[in-house]
């Protein structure tokens, strides 16, 4: 009998064998995310998506690309993965979705030193479920094992997604006009920016731990720091159905104050009312307990809103009896003004 013999391969820290069992272990929950125009399984070297050619007259592909974060440093101090993959999915069909463009198709990068199995298939748990809620197929990805990259425990990721568009229907903000509503949709937290700062104020500056109760969140700061980001596709599909919806707007990394100008006609900007919604009890901690100042906070943070859509003042009443329809905490918390030359931003906090 031939004694199997451990490769060479697998002594210098990246083990075959054991990614193949991965892949197995993760094909139901990633066949569970296909939909119309999958036509391959995974372990494909490519992932094929039929169009088809009878829904679109002037199809326009979208495509974005993200990540979490060093939110993923939560998530390895909590050991907990199963939460993570939501985040990497919505930040990245939170971005094609300010176009009005319907997800198709996402592939996910997984980067580790060495693969644990049960860890990787948590973390694939949570973008299935996260494409899932998006109605977006998980058609393939990529795991990489690097020994002495990457720490032990430790791991990257990165998402990227398809998706498609009338091109006669894409949202670009060139129709906002001086005198339009912006509607805030409420965000679940921090979602996945800024945590940089987190860490700094959390753990270095209140020497706080993941598992510490903290009274002003009514939770422990790991499960507070974990809620996962909300995936705002089916909303904005469903408003733009009704609603002359003329610009949307992702608050991810630069907050209100870089996001917002992206959508923005040259000659126009934001007001932005910050009573306007009732802050949450993770930014007021995060905002006295770190010292940082109200245009900080709103550079770094979402503060609360996560999504913003900008529409005529005549249709903010219908707007928002829909967005409360559909489940959404929304309030209008601003207006378009005409921006001066003594206006430095396109972004005015008030």
């Amino acid at each position: 009998m031939t004694e199997k013999k451990i490769s060479r391969y697998a002594e210098s820290g990246v083990d075959i064998d054991k990614a193949n069992d991965f892949v197995d272990k993760i094909k139901p929950l990633v066949s569970a995310t296909f939909g119309r125009g999958v036509l391959t399984g995974i372990g494909g070297f490519g992932g094929l998506f039929a169009l088809g050619n009878d829904r679109y007259t002037d199809p326009v592909l979208v495509s974005g690309t993200d990540g979490v974060g060093t939110k993923l440093k939560i998530a390895q101090l909590c050991n907990k993965h199963d939460t993570i993959g939501i985040d990497l999915v919505a930040m990245c069909v939170n971005d094609i979705i300010v176009s009005g463009a319907k997800p198709l198709f996402f592939l996910d990068y997984f980067a580790v030193g060495s693969l644990d199995v049960d860890q990787a298939t948590d973390v694939v748990k949570g973008i299935a479920k996260g494409c899932e809620i998006s109605k977006c197929s998980l058609i393939g990805g990529e795991t990489a094992e690097m020994p002495g990259l990457y720490a032990q425990g430790d791991y990257d990721l990165a998402g990227f997604t398809v998706g498609i568009a009338e091109r006669n229907e894409i949202i670009d903000g060139s129709g906002i006009r001086d005198g339009d509503k912006i509607i805030g949709l409420a965000s679940s937290g921090i979602h996945s920016n800024g945590y940089s700062l987190v860490r700094k104020i959390c753990f270095e500056e209140l020497g706080l731990k993941v598992e510490d109760y903290v009274d002003e969140l009514g939770c422990t700061l790991g499960e507070e720091l974990l809620r996962p980001t909300r995936i705002y596709t089916e909303t904005i599909l469903n408003l733009v159905k009704n609603f002359n919806v003329k610009g949307v707007v992702h608050i991810t990394g630069g907050g209100f104050i870089d996001n917002i100008p992206r959508v923005l006609p040259k000659g126009c900007k934001a007001i932005i009312n910050q009573d306007s919604w009732e802050e949450m009890p993770i930014f007021e901690f995060l905002r006295t307990k770190g010292n940082v100042s109200s245009y900080e906070m709103h550079r770094t943070f979402n503060c609360g809103i996560g999504m913003t859509v900008v529409v005529g003042a005549k249709e903010v009443d219908d707007v928002l009896m829909q967005l409360k329809a559909l489940g959404e905490t929304a309030h209008v918390i601003g207006e378009v003004a005409v921006r001066g030359p003594e206006d430095v931003e396109g972004v005015e906090l008030r």
